[in-house]
């Protein structure tokens, strides 16, 4: 493909020689000849001068001497390269012999089911649906068309997905919510589950990742959320639109986050809290209290982003403080006991 032909792709303007063929993409330390790479930071100015890259994705033209294509965005104008040039692998459409349908089941058309796949009853499954090995479906679920399931995800009863969806491999969508009330003797009597889960459109889950039903009602994943692995989403817990979760978050009981939140890895919600839209909590924080719209927070209890660092900062000061005080107080103590003269 031809670079003037790249640059109308991604919509950049093109800077230099756009008869320049280019096979593939790659990063700007390990492209070769015929390739494009991206400049997303000006840091890594040095490596490209240095880069075999026959053209590069700039979001302002930068002196040098292989072609550019300058674009609002490198880096999404990269990732859409990336799939051109490398779309995902389809399965063949079509169903296994030792693939399990259960009764009263809806398939649309280019379904793949893959050796393995177990389907309950009363499923409907929309077009271009990819099912890999291992995957099950539980009765009356619902996915919608283009969606893919990797292998060993797990969809319990009245589970639905909406279309574009992706699951990865040993994803559990609908396992019953962790509730308990203690009984008269002492022991956890379990509460029965009898909600469900909905997850809409252009939603992506990451592997072994677990969003639990609703004890009553949904648990809900708006649409175009991004959930890294190995995430724990629980009961009645809502999550808006296009929201980042990275890997080992959780969310306890009955949590709405809003739109756009971001929520780096290990932080933990903890339950009935609200997070505004475009909230963005730390790693490892620890949320136990409702946080506004446009709000960054950090540390355990989660404080203001700017209050947590001054925190972290003065952390390493505090021994040689208590020993300052120490001596202060010792010196104190020396000066009230000494006799007065008179």
């Amino acid at each position: 493909m031809k670079l003037e032909k790249i640059a109308e792709l991604i919509g950049g303007k093109l800077k230099g020689d756009g008869s320049v063929e280019v096979s593939g993409v790659s990063s700007v330390e390990h492209a070769e000849e015929g390739q494009v790479t991206f400049l997303s930071k000006r840091k890594f100015l040095n490596a490209l001068n240095h880069s075999q890259a026959s053209a590069v994705l700039v979001k302002e033209a930068i002196d040098i001497s292989i072609s550019q294509v300058i674009v609002a965005s490198p880096e999404l104008a990269f990732a859409r390269l990336l799939r051109e040039f490398h779309p995902e692998p389809k399965p063949k459409a079509g169903i296994h012999d030792r693939a399990v349908v259960g009764k009263n089941v809806k398939l649309g058309e280019q379904v793949t089911l893959s050796a393995g796949v177990c389907i309950g009853d009363d499923v409907e499954i929309a077009d271009h649906v990819h099912l890999y090995p291992g995957v099950v479906v539980g009765d009356r679920c619902q996915i919608g068309s283009h969606t893919v399931l990797h292998s060993n995800v797990t969809l319990y009863r009245e589970t639905e997905l909406g279309s574009h969806v992706i699951l990865h491999a040993g994803v559990v969508i609908g396992a019953d919510g962790f509730g308990y009330a203690l009984d008269e003797k002492g022991e956890h009597f379990k509460i029965n589950q009898i909600g469900r889960v909905v997850i809409e459109d252009h939603v992506e889950i990451g592997a072994n990742s677990c969003v639990d039903r609703a004890a009553l009602g949904t648990t809900r994943i708006k649409r175009g959320t991004k959930i890294d692995n190995l995430v724990q989403i629980a009961h009645n817990c809502t999550v808006g639109e296009h929201s980042i979760l990275v890997a080992q978050v959780g969310l306890a009981g009955t949590c709405t986050l809003g739109h756009h939140v971001v929520l780096a890895g290990q932080a933990g919600i903890a339950d009935h809290i609200t997070l505004g839209d475009q909230v963005t909590i730390a790693a490892q924080t620890g949320v136990f209290r409702n946080i506004e719209s446009n709000k960054v927070y950090g540390g355990t209890p989660a404080v203001p982003l700017g209050e947590w660092k001054k925190y972290v900062t003065a952390l390493p000061k505090l021994p040689d403080l208590v020993r300052k005080v120490r001596d202060l107080e010792a010196r104190l103590n020396e000066i009230e006991n000494k006799p007065h003269s008179r």
